[in-house]
């Protein structure tokens, strides 16, 4: 255990004897400070994003617009790219040359499908688990702030992670865009001539969509989260699930069940390269996402508030 843990565990025990001494002076009472949630919550973002692991994800994501650039920059030194045009995503490679800031929309999509959602599973899944395989969960809910209040803080951290990691390959990918290529006015999927001041707040609405994308990811995670006290076996099963889901939209048989699987829109933030925008597989992407997380946030509910977990 991190001394940051550590501490976080020690803050709980305190609380807790404090919550007791309260509940034996007037068991009838049972208030909860709301300071003591946000400090909760902000405990957990902290907490989170000092372990190692966070880290070395957040590494990694900021590595992946690096190499891809670079690879693009060797390819195309002696002259322009002469790749496809198109609005799929590997095809914005051949935009890349000529307008930096594609490489934001090149690297997100490459993260996509597999890097930043096994990131978030792996956040995701260790949420509840990894605090019952730790001994400290426990504490946190002798603490006054209750199993629901508790669990909509994972989540509440989890997608905050989803907003940063995204945020790390976009930001990555712009500086080295900026870097190795020109930046300006760019032509969208449409053809038409944008400025570079629209070009950039299009990018940052597509982060967004992306980040929003990990919705049900992110639901799947802590639910499965509350499924075990391993913390491992939680964040493998995360990624093992994502991966079957990944395979089964890949299958031409299984057409009529890939528009319901939640990947199958993920590429979908390339229309907003558009121009007019297609809103079509943008909504259905966002629609989709909400329905996996209210469904597997049910379930995380129901299973955390009615079985007793790491306790």
């Amino acid at each position: 255990m991190s001394r940051a843990e550590a501490a976080r565990a020690e803050a709980a025990r305190a609380e807790a004897a404090r919550a007791e001494a309260v509940r034996a002076e007037a068991p009838a009472v049972r208030r909860v400070n709301p300071l003591w949630a946000f400090g909760l919550l902000r405990s957990e973002l902290v907490t989170t994003l000092r372990r190692w692991r966070t880290l070395a994800l957040l590494g990694v994501l900021a590595a992946v617009p690096v190499l891809v650039g670079i690879a693009v920059k060797l390819e195309t030194r002696g002259g322009s790219s002469d790749g496809p045009d198109g609005g799929g995503g590997p095809a914005f490679l051949a935009q890349i040359t000529n307008n930096g800031l594609f490489l934001v929309f090149t690297a997100l999509a490459a993260t996509l499908p597999f890097f930043l959602p096994m990131a978030v599973g792996v956040i995701a899944g260790d949420a509840i688990a990894g605090e019952a395989g730790g001994g400290t969960l426990r504490y946190l809910l002798v603490a006054p702030a209750g199993r629901t209040r508790l669990l909509l803080t994972k989540y509440t951290t989890v997608m905050a992670f989803c907003v940063l990691a995204t945020l790390v390959v976009a930001v990555s990918a712009l500086a080295v865009g900026a870097l190795l290529f020109p930046l300006g006015d760019l032509t969208t999927i449409s053809g038409t001539r944008i400025s570079f001041a629209e070009g950039l707040g299009r990018a940052l609405l597509i982060a967004l969509v992306v980040a929003a994308s990990l919705v049900g990811v992110a639901a799947l995670g802590l639910f499965v989260s509350t499924l075990t006290n391993s913390g491992i076996a939680a964040m493998a099963t995360t990624v093992g699930l994502l991966i079957t889901v990944q395979i089964l939209d890949q299958i031409p048989q299984l057409h009529a069940l890939q528009p319901y699987l939640f990947p199958h829109y993920w590429l979908s933030f390339a229309d907003l390269m558009r121009d007019p925008v297609y809103w079509d597989g943008l909504v259905r992407n966002l629609g989709l996402q909400a329905l996996y997380a209210a469904v597997f946030g049910s379930a995380a509910w129901a299973r955390f508030t009615t079985k007793d977990i790491g306790v």
